[in-house]
């Protein structure tokens, strides 16, 4: 601060304070106006703000013996008093820095040295404890990771089964590329890294739900898969060995035990969806096709296995089961 600065301004005025005041009222003040103006208690408010940087100034002179003493002896001047560079044929006109500028460039440069100045909160040492902490956090907010951004897609069941890449364009013509990993399951959501919305800690990531079409004839079970598939009924009654297709495009023989029901599955163990954590089964589930249209050699020979197989009722014991 120049001493013309300590003339134009009343320190003792701006901190509501006699000039004979003591240390300790001039401190108590000070600890009331700072809590009332600090920028902490009023964001935003401009008026505050000047508030607090003129009572800070004056608490930073009158708190101290030194500058206090030598901002008396200015005042006593008087504030008609004015200062000019000064320079050659200005003698008369630079005398009162040349009286105090040594002796307040002295003094401020002692306190300086011994730790008396404001930190860079803007606050005497005294006061850190109060606002030191709080006022820092204003000044230097925390860095943070931008917002997530989501977007959604809808892939063929093929690509959930092996997996597969697709672009999404954004708004500006950038075409972000989205890797979608083998074994993705419907509604399962893939993470691309940085292309976020920013953040003063980097830019968030992009948040891809996926949409799996289904198929028409496999149908997924967690990381199974399931399928139907028909057989006749010599084959079902007598067991059969039948070759059924799987993910891959190749096919595999299944057997079709003797006697098999309509609606049982069979297992093929790690013939289903394969991703880095675990291989699922192919279940195969029978459905016994009855003939819609028979020859007479075939109608004779059904009625014959009905009459050969005439051995008990089906469902003799369905009343027992119904009752209530």
């Amino acid at each position: 601060m120049a001493s013309q600065d300590w003339v134009d301004k009343d320190f003792y005025a701006i901190l509501g304070v006699s000039k004979d005041a003591s240390e300790a009222d001039i401190k108590k003040t000070y600890r009331k106006m700072a809590r009332k103006y600090h920028p902490d208690q009023n964001q935003g408010d401009e008026a505050a703000e000047k508030k607090f940087k003129d009572i800070s100034e004056a608490y930073s002179v009158l708190s101290n013996a030194e500058d206090r003493e030598q901002y008396d002896a200015i005042r006593a001047m008087g504030s008609g008093a004015r200062f000019s560079a000064g320079g050659s044929g200005a003698q008369g006109s630079a005398g009162f820095d040349d009286m105090f500028g040594g002796l307040f460039n002295a003094g401020r440069s002692s306190r300086s040295s011994r730790g008396g100045g404001f930190d860079a909160s803007g606050l005497p040492p005294e006061f850190a404890d109060i606002f030191g902490s709080a006022y820092q956090g204003y000044q230097q907010p925390r860095p943070t990771k931008g917002a997530d951004r989501n977007a959604q897609t809808t892939i063929s069941f093929a690509g959930s089964v092996k997996g597969t890449t697709i672009g999404l364009k954004e708004p500006s013509g950038e075409v972000i590329e989205v890797r979608i990993p083998a074994g993705i399951k419907d509604g399962q959501k893939v993470r691309v890294r940085g292309k976020g919305q920013p953040g003063s800690a980097g830019p968030g990531d992009l948040m891809v739900a996926v949409h799996v079409k289904p198929h028409d004839f496999f149908g997924r079970d967690g990381d199974n898969i399931r399928i139907h598939v028909p057989v006749t009924f010599p084959e079902a009654a007598l067991g059969a060995d039948i070759t059924v297709p799987t993910l891959d495009g190749e096919s595999v023989k299944v057997r079709i035990p003797a006697g098999t029901p309509s609606g049982r599955t069979l297992r093929v163990k790690g013939k289903g969806i394969k991703t880095s954590k675990a291989t699922g089964d192919l279940l195969v589930t029978v459905d016994v096709v009855t003939p819609q249209k028979l020859n007479k050699e075939a109608e004779q020979a059904v009625r014959d296995f009905a009459a050969a197989t005439d051995d008990g009722d089906p469902r003799a014991e369905l009343a027992a089961k119904a009752k209530l």
